[in-house]
């Protein structure tokens, strides 16, 4: 069933024209919804985009960790035309220690947007009231969005039942009892486990209270028994050929005759009671 739209509900619509002369900005190559701005000019044509051409909302702000450019990381502004129903990118470049201009005289929700790409990447913000981190824990270290921020972190928290309280300690990753082999698995590992010396006989001098063999045995040496066994025949245990002549001999009697030796059981209900 073919779903239509009211009247009233725009379908999604291309870029708007006037945007081919937006001051300041530049379009990104083969890209209708992405400008590069200079950080100078970011707050004038944010400004301009919601006044003059329509971007309502600031929808997102995103940071993009470029480690090779001098200018490592990108601001990436977000923004929705309701009117127009049309999304727009604006890309802003940066390094580690110069900051972006803040957006927050244009939107009041930059300020918890442009707290996340701080936390995440290092990003400053001038003109952020209330610049602090907002999704890692107090005392974090490092920035963990960023390419060269290993993967474990630096910090590590735990609970000490010694000390009843959460403790900050130096990331530790021991590998003290790991033996990487790569051996396939039908072939079989080279060391030996604990108990496979067991698997072979021991030499002359070996460290055991038992006396080394002399020579070469075999693994299993038949011995004796220290008592004899009670059935060694056949008649001992009721087996053998009279057993097997009774057995065929019950087996062949008529049904009826089978049924008169078996015992039957009445129900509970029909048993007299006793006097």
């Amino acid at each position: 069933m073919a779903v239509q739209l009211a009247s009233h509900v725009p379908t999604y619509a291309d870029e708007p024209s006037s945007l081919a002369n937006l001051p300041g900005a530049r379009r990104r190559a083969g890209i209708e919804t992405a400008f590069d701005v200079d950080r100078a000019d970011l707050v004038e044509v944010l400004r301009s985009l919601r006044d003059d051409h329509e971007y309502q909302q600031l929808m997102e702000i995103a940071g993009v960790d470029y480690p090779d450019r001098p200018e490592r990381f990108e601001v990436v502004y977000c923004l929705l035309s309701l009117t127009r129903n049309h999304r727009l990118h604006i890309h802003v470049a940066t390094d580690e220690a110069t900051p972006v201009p803040s957006v927050t005289g244009l939107w009041p929700v930059a300020g918890w947007l442009e707290r996340e790409v701080f936390d995440m990447y290092g990003v400053a913000f001038e003109g952020n009231p209330d610049l602090r981190r907002i999704l890692t824990d107090y005392g974090f270290e490092g920035h963990p969005q960023r390419k060269d921020f290993p993967l474990t972190g630096h910090i590590e928290l735990r609970y000490s039942e010694a000390e009843k309280r959460v403790v900050y300690e130096p990331v530790a990753l021991p590998q003290d009892f790991r033996t990487f082999d790569f051996l396939m698995p039908w072939e079989g590992p080279e060391y030996l486990l604990p108990g496979d010396e067991k698997a072979s006989p021991e030499q002359a001098g070996a460290p055991s209270p038992a006396p080394a063999p002399a020579g070469t045995q075999p693994a299993n040496v038949k011995t004796p028994a220290e008592t004899p066994k009670v059935t060694e025949k056949p008649s001992d245990t009721g087996a053998g050929a009279p057993a097997d002549k009774e057995a065929t001999r019950q087996a062949r009697k008529p049904r009826a005759k089978k049924a008169e030796g078996e015992v039957v059981k009445k129900p509970a209900g029909n048993r007299k009671p006793k006097a």
